[in-house]
């Protein structure tokens, strides 16, 4: 889940986490237990700063059925018109809390689900393009009203085993939303979707035909590579680098498509970045883990 506006938010809950060093470590030795790898993500951005948290924790702490999902102190529970996300969250690498309340009501509900691979094996559900959203946080104090964003990704494999790159992108229109899905696949028979779709509040879903890819400055500590798609003769720009990850760039970005200028939340996502053993061994850092 996203947020826009002045500030940003973006929670995001993980069964056995793309990202997880452990996860991954438990990988390798053989088989290993998704549900012993969860997570809950928060990262808030806005003028007071930047917050971070991800704290994996092990299967005692997790609890879902098909209306709530528990992980240890923090959840989200769906009451058939809108998601509550209660959080309470320890910040890393410096320790300060995250505890509030969001809730989030979609315009639409999408029911489409998309192939991003090429074969099936990783899809993508925009499951609410376009919603409002309240947030109510007591620490930091903090509290504001806009629009989000709320999706879903699975995989039957590692991420890093099918996809060597990509840049995801959401932009908030006035009656609806874009979002760009442009991957870039590992094996080099494979070519992955383009996806450009169009939704409107009411949840219909057409298909766009994109520009050509742009690239966009490298970002400036880690050097990931980012790039949008943009109409012909026109200029897209980072707004703002929000993450600048040695794997990961998180950004706003501004572009045109179609004709309309957007500003738009983006990722670009490293995987052979991602496999390398130094940036194993640094996630710790920014993922602790309680068993």
């Amino acid at each position: 889940m996203s947020t826009d506006g002045t500030h940003g938010l973006t929670i995001i809950a993980f069964v056995g986490s793309v990202f997880s060093p452990y996860y991954a470590m438990r990988r390798r030795r053989g088989a290993a237990s998704p549900e012993n790898h969860v997570a809950i993500n928060v990262a808030l951005y806005g003028r007071g700063g930047k917050r971070w948290a991800m704290t994996e924790r092990g299967a005692g702490a997790l609890a879902r059925d098909t209306a709530s999902f528990v992980v240890g102190p923090s959840s989200l529970a769906w009451d058939g018109n809108g998601l509550t996300i209660d959080i309470d969250e320890v910040t890393v690498p410096w320790p300060s809390r995250i505890r509030g309340r969001v809730r989030v009501v979609p315009d639409a509900i999408v029911a489409d689900t998309f192939d991003i691979d090429g074969i099936g094996r990783h899809r993508w559900r925009p499951i609410a393009p376009r919603c409002h959203v309240e947030v109510a946080l007591t620490q930091p104090s903090l509290q504001w009203i806009g629009t989000g964003y709320h999706d879903h990704n699975t995989g039957l494999e590692p991420i890093d085993t099918a996809f060597r790159r990509w840049d995801w992108s959401r932009a908030a229109t006035g009656d609806g939303s874009v979002i760009v899905y442009d991957v870039t696949c590992r094996q080099p028979d494979i070519s992955g979707p383009l996806l450009g779709l169009a939704i409107a509040r009411d949840g219909a879903v057409r298909r766009l035909d994109l520009p050509l890819r742009v690239p966009l400055p490298k970002s400036r500590i880690w050097r990931i590579a980012r790039a949008t798609r943009c109409d012909d003769g026109e200029t897209p720009t980072v707004v703002e680098t929000l993450e600048d990850t040695p794997f990961y760039a998180r950004s706003i970005v501004s572009t045109e498509i179609a004709g309309t200028r957007i500003s738009a939340f983006h990722e670009s996502l490293d995987l052979n970045r991602f496999r390398s053993p130094v940036v194993q061994a640094m996630l710790p850092f920014r993922m602790p883990r309680r068993g």
